[in-house]
């Protein structure tokens, strides 16, 4: 319910901050007061219409912030979601205006659109006046009023259920048939494409791995190279072992040992040469044993670039990733499967479709035959309330008339539309085309007395609903606003005193003069202040005694 309102610079309001409770609020004042201003201000927040005039002469922007509190279930928590705006213990709504007519909207202070602000405040809000109907006067929100007051929410659910049910099977079938007459239009390329990609059978993480191994083998030969040039070095230039270190060795301790006797000088140098001789051997054969460690496969080497070669070739014909040629075999395979499986498996699901289509038109039909007996029920309630608020001849038609299959959907296959006629022999019509405003008024409030329990909008705001009535009528008036604010919060402007004694809470609207500005003041009204408002709405701008005397009676 909507738990407060802070409204800045608008029109005649300067500052006005008001607290509300539940049941039934009440807003009396002489005409031009003001009241109008309130319910403008309101509308601001719900997501109406701006206007630069709304703005208080000489002031640079006017705001209004409507806060409620709501159940945790309450469908503008959903919206909120849907939106991406964390929901909260309470939901404030803020709408700043700027004085060349430009606004700004907030939702919990994040800013938002007029558009979800709009939405929000008709989940929030029913307005009932003269001119403008929100709510009920709308054709779309009928057949949901109907099946709660009807309690056919479990089978509106069902119906729903089965609905979601077999558009799923047709957009199941229609997938399959569109992808069966694909595969069909490529089939050639299709059976080409999967059989030259099974003979290349990619495997997933395979391109890296064979990447990585051919740089390995690419190493591993640079290796070899460099020791192959090493031990070339070492062995000899030609066949007769003329060159090379070891015949250079060999050679020189042939010559020392040459030299004439005595010759112990040439001994350490030959034992030096030995050594030499040995070390160069050693060396020689490990180089040669390396060698043969090192060598990549060749054979190997041209095996791993011709399976790199063959698969980004074929990434590159299908145009994708060497790393999703696996899966691509795989949809192309199933492709191909679909195609020769196709009509058997189109003809399962174009049976699953009848079936779910045969199923929403069960529960829609039952549906529809409940709705029938609820609306003649509906339409006898609505008719009691009626006589006492002086609309005896008027009637409630609830038309039910049957959608074309194109049009069927979750809530059923029914339209649902609420007609009156307010003479006898009067063709039904529209709710806002056929009753005047003080007529409207009165049907809406008729209906939302009946309606009340399936209503998900927890205030609803009644604009002078007894225009033109007075004694008995608005008694009558009063007695069903209170009623509806038992299980709704109510608030109403009003200029009668036997609607404005119903009220739980009582504010006097009022206009008077400060600083040479017109300004508009809301006061919460004393018991003994109340009192003597309804006087003064009974007796007119003297009040005597006689007229407080049946304000205490209104007032018990």
């Amino acid at each position: 319910m909507l738990t407060s309102l802070a409204i800045r610079d608008v029109v005649l309001i300067e500052r006005l901050d008001l607290m509300l409770g539940a049941g039934l609020t009440v807003l009396t004042g002489e005409t031009g007061a003001g009241k109008s201003i309130l319910l403008d201000s309101l509308g601001l927040a719900l997501g109406q219409r701006a206007e630069a005039g709304m703005v208080r002469a000489g002031q640079a922007q006017a705001s209004v912030i409507a806060c409620f509190q709501l159940p945790p279930a309450h469908p503008a928590n959903d919206l909120l979601r849907e939106q991406g705006i964390e929901t909260q213990d309470e939901l404030v709504l803020r709408r700043v205006v700027q004085a060349d007519g430009r606004s700004r909207a907030f939702v919990n202070d994040e800013p938002v659109g007029v558009a979800l602000l709009r939405r929000l405040g008709a989940l929030l809000v029913e307005v009932q006046g003269q001119h403008d109907q929100v709510g009920l006067a709308d054709p779309a929100t009928h057949a949901g009023l109907l099946d709660a007051f009807g309690g056919l929410e479990g089978q509106r659910g069902r119906v729903a259920d089965t609905f979601r049910a077999w558009r799923a099977a047709e957009r199941a079938l229609k997938d399959a048939q569109e992808a069966i007459a694909q595969a069909q239009r490529d089939e050639e390329w299709l059976r080409h494409a999967v059989e030259e990609l099974s003979a290349l059978a990619p495997v997933e993480g395979e391109e890296e791995a064979l990447a990585a191994e051919r740089q390995a083998m690419q190493q591993g030969e640079r290796r070899a190279e460099a020791v192959a040039a090493a031990l070339a070095e070492l062995q000899p230039r030609d066949r007769r072992g003329s060159a090379g270190p070891a015949a250079a060795l060999r050679n020189a301790a042939r010559a020392l040992e040459r030299l004439p006797a005595p010759n112990e000088e040439a001994t350490p140098i030959l034992a030096a040469l030995g050594q030499a001789q040995d070390a160069l051997s050693e060396a020689e054969g490990l180089l040669e044993r390396l060698t043969g460690e090192l060598g990549p496969d060749p054979r190997r080497l041209e095996q791993v670039e011709e399976r790199l070669f063959a698969l980004r070739a074929a990434a590159r014909k299908h145009a994708v990733a060497v790393v999703e040629l696996p899966g691509l075999l795989r949809d192309l395979a199933s492709r191909l499967a679909a195609l020769d499986a196709g009509a058997e498996r189109a003809a399962a699901l174009e049976e699953a479709a009848r079936t779910a289509r045969a199923a929403y038109q069960r529960e829609a039909e039952a549906l529809s035959a409940a709705r029938a007996a609820a609306a003649r029920r509906l339409e006898q309630a609505v008719a009691a309330e009626l006589v006492p608020l002086k609309l005896d001849r008027a009637r409630l038609h609830i038309e039910i008339a049957a959608r074309e299959e194109r049009a069927w959907a979750a809530d059923g296959q029914d339209r649902v539309t609420f007609l009156v006629s307010t003479n006898p022999g009067q063709r039904p019509g529209q709710l806002e085309k056929i009753a005047s405003g003080g007529e409207l008024s009165r049907l809406m409030l008729a209906l939302k007395v009946v309606l009340a329990r399936g209503s998900p909008v927890p205030t609803l705001v009644f604009d002078e609903v007894d225009s033109g009535i007075g004694g008995a009528t608005a008694a009558a008036v009063g007695e069903r606003l209170a009623r509806v604010a038992e299980r709704l919060q109510v608030l109403v402007v009003t200029h009668s005193p036997q609607v404005a004694a119903r009220g739980a809470q009582h504010w006097r609207v009022a206009k008077g003069v400060r600083a040479d500005r017109a300004e508009t003041r809301v006061e919460a009204l004393s018991a003994e202040a109340r009192r003597e408002e309804i006087a003064r709405m009974l007796a007119g701008e003297t009040i005597t005694e006689a007229a407080r005397a049946a304000a205490d009676s209104l007032l018990r």
